[in-house]
């Protein structure tokens, strides 16, 4: 299956940035293999639907104690909340879930990014709304961070970022959205690379 917002996203970060990314996307699963290591950032979507075994979730912890990190994007309200919060819960037990503010770094180490704007999947606009869940329509920028104090799992809960980069050449997408996407995007990459960086 193609996902048009993985090639979408990738053609923009070879056309508007010095970073060498490969021409397609690469589908990564926590099968109990060695590939998931090669792979220093992965974007997990619908997270609200994940069911992840104890092995999974084992590996999961590894690769981000050897300094991965997990974006999770795409899943809506409270009772998706519950799902992805046990799931994570089996990968850190004992880390804190906290809401990021404005202040931190991660909005603001290539330039600034306004959390004010909900990045709306494609359904929510097609009925007027920029959320999908009416008992939790506001969006939430949240975190957990390893024992060094960086963020290792960046959550964006309420918002559809890969709708925003699939339909970002589309006019009829808001480009606030789109331009917000794509900002946090390269901020939560460069934070990654700085915490390869910063390992030690």
């Amino acid at each position: 299956m193609i996902f048009r917002s993985d090639r979408n996203l990738i053609e923009g970060v070879r056309r508007l940035t010095r970073i060498d990314v490969r021409s397609v996307e690469q589908a990564v699963d926590l099968d109990g293999s060695d590939d998931v290591y090669n792979w220093p950032f992965l974007y997990a979507v619908e997270v609200g639907q994940w069911l992840l075994d104890e092995n999974e979730a084992k590996q999961l912890r590894d690769y981000l104690d050897r300094g991965g990190f997990l974006m999770v994007d795409d899943f809506h309200g409270r009772y998706q909340w519950q799902i992805f919060e046990e799931g994570i819960r089996a990968v850190f037990p004992d880390s804190p879930i906290e809401d990021l503010p404005a202040s931190d770094p991660i909005f603001h180490m290539l330039s600034d990014v306004d959390l004010n704007v909900q990045i709306a999947g494609e359904a929510a606009l097609m009925y007027g709304r920029t959320y999908e869940q009416g008992d939790d329509p506001y969006p939430r920028w949240r975190g957990i961070r390893d024992k060094k104090g960086r963020i290792v799992v960046a959550i964006c809960h309420n918002m559809d970022l890969g709708d925003a980069w699939e339909h970002s050449n589309d006019p009829r997408y808001p480009e606030e959205m789109a331009s917000t996407a794509h900002r946090i995007r390269s901020e939560e990459h460069t934070s990654e690379l700085q915490s390869h960086l910063n390992l030690v």
